[in-house]
């Protein structure tokens, strides 16, 4: 592994655990060179479906894009970045374990705003105002009534 601020190839492993129910190893890493600390993830590369966008073209699933989706509507929010990550590993287990070879970006994006509504209801609504192209202030208010309706859902183990 190459350290991302030198570039030096020699790291060495200062720590490892399982993260997203076991499915990831989470390992804290120490640049050999300049001594700096930093983090990967490790998971299993597994095939992914395709994805069917709304114009009925056809992508390669980017796991960038769905996590800079849920970056975007979670920042500043207090969500750690093990939820987050654990919440992305959810997703993504969920759509390789439906066997389908394509997927409808639409099912997609329903997956992450559940995900940020159990995660952060701020987020889920600033999610949902992009994905559903919210108009004006009554439509806010209207979602915002709806997530007041719903009961609150009690986060998972790893959620926390």
């Amino acid at each position: 592994m190459h350290c991302p601020f030198c570039g030096t190839h020699e790291t060495k492993v200062t720590d490892s655990r399982l993260v997203a129910d076991g499915d990831q190893v989470r390992r804290r890493r120490q640049c050999t060179a300049c001594s700096e600390r930093f983090t990967t993830y490790e998971t299993a590369e597994l095939v992914m479906p395709r994805v069917v966008k709304a114009d009925g073209s056809r992508e390669t699933f980017d796991e960038r894009k769905l996590r800079d989706g849920m970056l975007r509507a979670l920042e500043k929010r207090p969500v750690s970045a093990e939820s987050t990550e654990a919440a992305i590993e959810r997703i993504r287990q969920r759509l390789r374990a439906r066997g389908d070879r394509e997927v409808e970006a639409r099912e997609i994006g329903e997956e992450v705003m559940n995900a940020l509504k159990r995660l952060d209801q701020v987020a889920y609504i600033r999610f949902a105002s992009v994905y559903r192209r919210f108009q004006d202030i009554d439509e806010f208010r209207a979602e915002i009534d709806r997530l007041a309706q719903e009961p609150s859902f009690p986060p998972q183990e790893d959620e926390r």
